[in-house]
């Protein structure tokens, strides 16, 4: 039933030629990870989603590697040893580990002298890198060095799918790519001559910040140029605030996967959450997560939906596509031009929002007004 879908990613959004090397990987629950039934059942059938993707990829090439790991525990933490063994080889790996550096990278605390000596080193020893990654995990590997290093240094394509649901072949990933990425290119053009963002929303939002110098990015789907990487299902702009630029407050109605039972309340000063209230059991969620490291109440990045087949409000992953959404992120954006570095990364998305942008020449538009995008 999903065959067609599945060699769309392979074919449309990742171009795979035959003798590529390909990375698929998943990861599995463990007894730390708490989620509800319904989430569970969603992420057990990532296993069988891996031998679909697998079964695929061996008809575009026969060089496919697959591998399932317990769960990192969060979104935006690095994948473990053995992945990166699949990915870079094992010299390289080993080099690493010789070095001193590759414990600190997987632990999110790597510095900058460590990340120079890991480039130089996986420069130097890996000899066959893979080319392609399918990351089907339930918690994203976009924001990590693992991905960074892959896609920037050697070039590799990657479709980052986390907390993927298979009902997304049908939905989401059923799609006028061409469109997507028209329409996606033109919210971009937008926001790169764009230097102040104000966001408004009717329950209450009201977030302002900076984009000074801030590299717009693009996910429509397109993974076929070197180093191009992206969320399946796509349709997307986005960027890193400038860290201590944002000031306001947010008010959640959705977490990544379900609506809250009452609004929560993040109140936003210079760049950072400052007071988080609410009824709602999430808010002990968040400030755990808070408390865990300084970094994580960094507000790391803003985001526009795209997609015009995106519908599902309960899954972070497809409904920051929806087309008239935005969203905002916590914690880390280190790999796609911010300064945070810290395993986690976390998203909210917004809904029937405003967005006015302040351009370069000093003048005002809008490019949402309830949700509703304007030309």
């Amino acid at each position: 039933m999903f065959t067609a879908a599945l060699r769309e990613i392979f074919h449309t959004n990742l171009g795979v030629k035959k003798g590529e090397r390909v990375l698929i990987f998943t990861d599995r629950p463990t007894k730390r990870d708490h989620v509800s039934e319904e989430d569970l059942i969603r992420w057990q059938r990532l296993k069988d989603l891996l031998y679909l993707l697998e079964d695929t990829a061996r008809g575009f090439t026969s060089n496919v590697l697959t591998c399932i790991y317990p769960s990192r525990g969060g979104h935006g933490k690095e994948p473990p040893e053995r992945v990166w063994r699949l990915a870079f080889g094992e010299k390289a790996v080993d080099e690493l580990k010789n070095r001193g550096v590759l414990k600190r990278i997987l632990n999110k605390k790597a510095t900058e002298e460590d990340i120079r000596v890991a480039e130089k080193t996986i420069k130097r020893f890996s000899r066959k890198p893979v080319q392609v990654v399918v990351a089907v995990s339930n918690y994203s590997t976009s924001h990590t060095r693992f991905r960074d290093f892959l896609t920037r240094i050697f070039g590799a394509r990657y479709a980052s799918m986390p907390l993927f649901d298979i009902s997304m072949l049908e939905g989401a990933m059923d799609v006028d790519w061409k469109e997507l990425k028209r329409r996606t290119r033109r919210v971009a053009t937008l926001l790169r001559k764009t230097v102040e963002v104000e966001l408004t929303t009717p329950n209450g939002t009201v977030l302002r910040f900076s984009k000074k110098g801030r590299r717009v990015q693009e996910d429509n789907g397109d993974l076929r140029r070197p180093g191009s990487f992206g969320n399946l299902p796509a349709g997307e702009v986005f960027f890193a605030p400038l860290e201590d630029s944002s000031e306001g407050t947010l008010v959640l109605e959705w977490a990544p996967t379900r609506h809250l039972d009452s609004p929560v309340t993040v109140t936003i000063k210079d760049g950072k959450a400052e007071e988080v209230t609410g009824k709602e059991p999430f808010v002990e969620v968040l400030k755990e997560k808070f408390s865990e490291r300084e970094e994580n109440r960094f507000i790391a990045e803003f985001g526009i939906g795209t997609n015009d087949r995106a519908r599902r409000p309960d899954n972070i992953l497809e409904s920051e596509k929806i087309l008239g959404t935005v969203h905002v992120a916590f914690g880390d954006n280190s790999s796609f031009g911010g300064k945070v570095k810290t395993p986690f990364h976390q998203d909210f998305v917004f809904f029937h929002p405003t967005v006015k942008l302040k351009l370069k020449d000093g003048s005002e538009v809008f490019l949402l007004r309830d949700g509703r995008m304007l030309d």
